[in-house]
């Protein structure tokens, strides 16, 4: 039987659960170790007038102190073209910007030492907010425009117009494991680097440029990550580079780790966006047109927040065909940390914005929301449409899951009772929400569309697997475990996968836009597939046959009447000098896109998927719940179902604790107040919804060739949490008179919530 489309473990489940997996930091201290850590920024916006860190070199335990112009190599660790210095060059531009490492003999250590240091700064008049950089027109790049020009026109001309804001916080990652790193020098001033990353080739690269050697002398090593959401694709660089330059100035191995504090304060977030919407509709409920304008707090350098503001503007139309839609997106420059990557890239964001437009018509309309986005979604196969950046949609299947959903989930008839309910309730309203998810599948850098991976199979049959995908509680390994066991028809347990490594598998792409297992799973089942040719060749060689009589099934070659095992098979390959190791790549098909005309098909596939919550709120605190999840998502052909239904019942989590409890607060003197446990809020398990029904869409599979036919679930299921939001909504206006649509930000604390509430009262 395959071992694809069946539930299998994580393949270190038992470590996890355990305590028994090792991390970066859980790497034994080797003889002579020290430790890293940064001094960091206490201003938002300064020039250094000066830079003392002699206290820092005569505290306990200190070996080494770097700054800017102890550097051998390059001083950037950006991920883009755009600057990002590992220490702050005469300049900082956000509290917790990295100035000096500080190396000693323990962790504390150089902590304690690493606030020694005396710097006189200059200051200047910090950017903290989107209305700060708007006023001062401090931006990354001129504002960019995606869509039809004559959006506004068709908007005028419609029946019914509406127009509106929204505020969208930031998220931290908080992923579980801090960002971590450790370098050890080699032989031939070669360096082996270890890290919580997930982009080991772009950590090879940047760590180069820091020691100023080609990639070829740098060997990065990923096993595993505890979490990480986006937060470690290029937020990782400095603590690896920081440990390169180190090891190699004082002939030691390196190793760093933020604690808590210090990785929420240095490290990006989720971008902030504000958007502005106008938008036109007909009586029934259809759209006419929409223009959003979209303003995101970058922070204070590029990272990657252009793509992440391209992406954003892709998903303005999410599941909906907008005849006439215009997206003009502003890219602001800020005083803060600068934002990275998160679960979703930009297009949790783009969506939030076509959502609140559809539910605002809803109200003004008097219609159910369901009905309102139902009338607008994208036609169904074999109908097609075209999206504002010109790709076809032809693979259209959010009606039929919204339809299967409404019907499982009682939506109608729950409506009704809510609706009863809050008529005879004061204080506590319920709320009900149903929103789909229509989520591009591909890095809209088309280059970045291609993995590697090096199969190998050892004469007993057993089988080792190295690709450049990195593992970070996803399931990403045992998914690919799974895929190499079908295509070698073996037991799952007859398959190991091994450590993500730059020296096995060179130049792979982060594991991030949802891409991980389509590319890495193709590249290993290419590189199965050729050790399979390999040795059915020589079985017809051997039994004088035609290639085409060799069958493989089962685990077993057959020629003619004779059966022959795997295992024999491996063997006698071995013995005739066939060669049982293959490599694998893969470029992903049919996609190509121009940022700067803002069209092409940037995206393989789509992934879709839809939610329906359930919440209540209490009127006089503004606390609430979600009560029930109600989800249908669309994998394809589920490689693994169990760790399918994982992803969509934590992203989901994970995308109503963004929109509801996890805010992110600077004060006007650029400081995150909001940088502990203790002070910022994530969802914990007693925030689950207490009925939460999750199942997988049952389909034909994936209409492109994608690998088993499967989709990616990833990053889609957490827009699925912005039905928990809007469910919010849906119960704050329960307490007005329905003349007044709730214009909700988020995220929707109780403090908003209550706030909303009382302009409802108010009428």
């Amino acid at each position: 039987m395959s071992t694809v489309g069946h539930p299998a473990a994580h393949d270190a489940a038992r470590l996890h659960v355990t305590g028994a997996a090792r991390y970066v930091d859980d790497i034994p201290d080797p003889q002579d170790v020290l430790h890293l850590a940064f001094g960091l920024s206490t201003r938002p916006r300064a020039s250094i007038r000066s830079c003392d860190l002699d206290e820092v070199r005569n505290a306990p335990g200190v070996r080494l102190v770097i700054a800017a112009n102890d550097l051998p190599g390059r001083n950037d660790v950006s991920p883009s073209p755009g600057s990002e210095p590992l220490l702050a060059d005469g300049h900082v531009h956000y509290v917790g910007q990295p100035i000096f490492i500080v190396a000693a003999d323990t962790h504390l250590a150089a902590r304690r030492a690493a606030r020694r240091g005396e710097i006189v700064y200059a200051d200047e008049t910090p950017i903290l907010t989107i209305d700060d950089a708007i006023s001062a027109n401090w931006r990354l790049e001129a504002p960019l425009i995606y869509g039809q020009p004559d959006a506004e026109t068709a908007i005028g001309r419609a029946p019914v117009r509406i127009d509106g804001q929204i505020d969208i916080g930031g998220q931290e990652h908080f992923y579980l494991e801090g960002q971590a790193a450790m370098a050890t020098p080699l032989d031939d001033d070669c360096l082996l680097v270890n890290c919580s990353s997930q982009h080991p080739t772009e950590i090879q690269h940047k760590v180069a440029d820091a020691i100023g050697v080609p990639m070829n002398m740098v060997r990065v090593e990923v096993r595993r990550m505890g979490g990480a959401f986006g937060g470690k694709e290029s937020q990782g660089n400095a603590l690896a580079c920081a440990c390169a330059v180190a090891a190699r100035a004082s002939g030691r191995v390196c190793r760093m780790r933020y604690d808590r504090d210090d990785d929420m304060v240095i490290t990006g977030k989720r971008h902030d966006f504000r958007i502005c919407y106008k938008a036109g509709f007909d009586h029934d409920g259809r759209v006419v047109g929409v223009s959003f304008r979209q303003f995101a707090r970058c922070g204070w350098s590029q990272d990657l927040s252009l793509p992440v503001c391209d992406r954003a503007m892709l998903h303005a139309d999410n599941a909906y065909h907008v005849p006439a839609l215009r997206v003009e997106s502003h890219r602001l420059r800020t005083n803060t940390q600068s934002a990275t990557a998160f679960r979703g890239f930009g297009g949790p964001q783009g969506m939030l914005g076509i959502e609140r437009v559809m539910d605002h018509a809803a109200s003004v309309l008097g219609l159910d929301p369901s009905l309102v986005r139902a009338r607008n979604f994208y036609p169904a196969p074999p109908a097609t449409a075209r999206t504002h950046y010109g790709m076809t949609v032809e693979d259209c299947e959010i009606g039929a899951i919204t339809d299967d959903l409404v019907r499982h989930s009682s939506y109608r008839a729950r409506r009704d009772d809510i609706r009863q309910w809050n008529q005879r309730n004061e204080s506590l309203k319920r709320g009900l929400a149903l929103t789909p998810v229509k989520f591009g599948i591909s890095f809209t850098l088309t280059h970045l569309n291609q993995a590697g991976a090096l199969v190998h199979v050892y004469s007993d049959g057993s089988i080792r697997i190295n690709h450049g995908g990195t593992e970070m509680g996803q399931g990403l390994f045992v998914k690919v475990a799974q895929i190499a066991a079908a295509a070698l028809g073996q037991p799952l347990a007859a398959v190991r996968m091994t450590a993500t490594d730059t020296g096995l598998v060179p130049n792979s792409s982060a594991t991030a836009a949802s891409s991980g297992t389509d590319l890495n799973g193709m590249a290993v089942k290419r590189a199965c597939d050729t050790i399979i040719e390999r040795i059915a060749n020589l079985l017809a060689e051997l039994h004088q046959a035609a290639p085409a009589a060799v069958k493989f099934g089962d685990g077993c070659f057959t020629v003619g009447r004779e059966v022959i095992s795997f295992s024999d098979a491996v063997q006698a390959a071995y013995r005739n000098r066939v060669q049982l190791s293959a490599t694998g790549f893969y470029a992903t098909p049919k996609v190509t896109w121009d940022r700067s005309t803002g069209t092409g098909r940037p995206f393989y596939y789509f992934a879709y998927g839809a939610a329906v919550s359930e919440v209540v709120i209490d009127t006089l605190t503004g606390e609430n719940r979600v009560l029930r999840a109600d989800i249908l998502h669309d994998a394809g052909h589920s490689l693994n179902p169990a760790i399918d239904l994982g992803q969509i019942e934590g992203g989901y989590v994970q995308g109503a604790g963004w929109l509801t409890t996890e805010e992110l607060v600077w004060d006007r003197s650029g400081h995150l107040k909001t940088h502990a446990p203790s002070t910022y809020k994530i969802p914990a398990c007693s925030d689950r919804p207490a009925v939460f029904n999750a199942r997988l869409w049952q389909s034909d599979g994936n209409r492109e060739d994608s690998i088993h036919r499967s989709k990616a679930v990833g990053e889609p299921p957490l827009m699925l949490g912005i039905s928990a939001f809007l469910a919010l909504s849906d119960a704050i206006a329960a307490c007005g008179d329905g003349s007044r649509y709730p214009s909700l930000d988020a995220p929707a604390t109780p403090e908003r919530i209550l706030a909303a509430v009382r302009q409802q009262r108010a009428g």
